[in-house]
């Protein structure tokens, strides 16, 4: 056992709760929206997802790290995730194929960490009185200063994130003579997505944030998608230009989480703050076309308004959420573009929903020239 798991470490909410633990991974202070996972496996695809860039994340598993770390088990080039809370946070692991242990791949990555904590009583405390910032600390121990410290970290509400881990400069996957060619708006976009696209026979180009629609047209791309991403939809109004761009296209468009959202609000629809939003694995969702019933992965902390959809003709509801009633999937009825607000390439999770890459794949097909 290091010495790391014996220093001691504070975790302070927005609310005045405190919890008392040890350190792991980086010694140091973090703070951020605390939010939960509910996932028993795929840690390490999770503290790479884009989509938690400004949020420390309590794992709820008792147990996290046993199976170590790998560097292919990634959805990004970089941790992501501002700090972590656990119950169990282990060094030791048991597979053959990992590379070094959780508390190493934390240090090497800069995530300030803290375990020994409750984690389902602070879940169920989240689930109460909602999403907030908090802050962790294995170097400040006096609560006074952390509060003071935890002030300063600015509200997830209204905050555009997306343009801080997007790509610099545009990239492209698969095979360049495919004739199913796809422009990526990357706002966040995982490894896995592009890779479902591109295993279907897909060519694609990933664009950063703020690339305007005539640098996507010059692409020459038949189809669109819009990518996953950290932060308040709503402040994305460079976003939601291009968006609106991009379905005056009249190409399949297809988008999940953020991308989601954004043509939600392209359409006028409103988004809004869930309460403490959807992390996990296990999140039933009907498909309303079909009638059958998915398992799906999630991690969102803004939705569309249920409300607002109802009020626009040219969109319909797809999909919904069995355990809350939110909505989890739109389709435009008057041209080719569809959303979810899951996470069909579902890594880690099942892959219930990995029919909507095929579903989009084959649309591109139907609507070349």
């Amino acid at each position: 056992m290091s010495n790391t798991l014996q220093k001691p470490a504070v975790l302070l909410l927005e609310d005045g709760t405190i919890h008392y633990g040890k350190a792991f991974g980086k010694i140091g202070t973090t703070t951020g929206e605390i939010c939960f996972n509910t996932g028993m496996t795929g840690y390490q695809e999770v503290f790479t997802d884009p989509s938690y860039y400004g949020q420390v994340v309590i794992m709820n598993n008792v147990h996290v790290g046993n199976y170590g770390t790998k560097d292919t088990d990634v959805e990004s080039d970089s941790v992501k995730i501002r700090g972590m809370i656990g119950r169990n946070l282990e060094e030791q692991y048991s597979r053959k194929q990992a590379t070094e242990s959780l508390d190493q791949y934390l240090i090497k990555n800069n995530i300030v960490c803290i375990e020994g904590v409750d984690t389902r009583a602070l879940v169920a405390h989240v689930r109460t009185k909602g999403a907030m910032n908090c802050i962790i600390s294995s170097e400040i121990l006096d609560v006074e200063q952390l509060k003071q410290e935890l002030a300063k970290t600015p509200n997830m509400d209204g905050l555009e994130l997306a343009s801080v881990v997007s790509t610099t400069e545009p990239y492209t996957l698969g095979d360049p003579n495919s004739p199913v060619k796809i422009a990526v708006l990357d706002f966040g976009t995982k490894r896995h997505i592009l890779t479902c696209m591109v295993e279907r026979g897909a060519y694609v180009k990933v664009f950063p944030a703020k690339t305007p629609i005539s640098e996507l047209k010059a692409f020459a791309p038949n189809g669109y998608f819009i990518s996953n991403g950290p932060g308040d939809p709503a402040a994305m109004d460079y976003a939601i230009i291009t968006v609106k761009d991009v379905l005056n296209e009249k190409k399949p468009t297809f988008g999940i989480c953020l991308g989601h959202q954004l043509i939600a609000l392209a359409n006028n629809i409103d988004t809004y703050k869930m309460h403490h939003g959807h992390r996990g694995l296990n999140h039933p969702v009907k498909n309303l076309l079909t009638g059958k019933c998915e398992i799906t992965t999630q991690n969102h902390g803004f939705g569309v308004d249920p409300e607002s959809v109802k009020k626009v003709s040219n969109i319909e509801i797809t999909h919904v959420n069995l355990n809350d009633d939110s909505i989890e999937g739109i389709r435009m009825k008057d041209q080719p573009a569809f959303s979810v607000q899951y996470h069909p390439e579902s890594t880690p999770g099942p892959h219930d929903s990995r029919y909507l890459f095929d579903d989009f794949i084959q649309l591109i097909k139907e609507h070349m020239n």
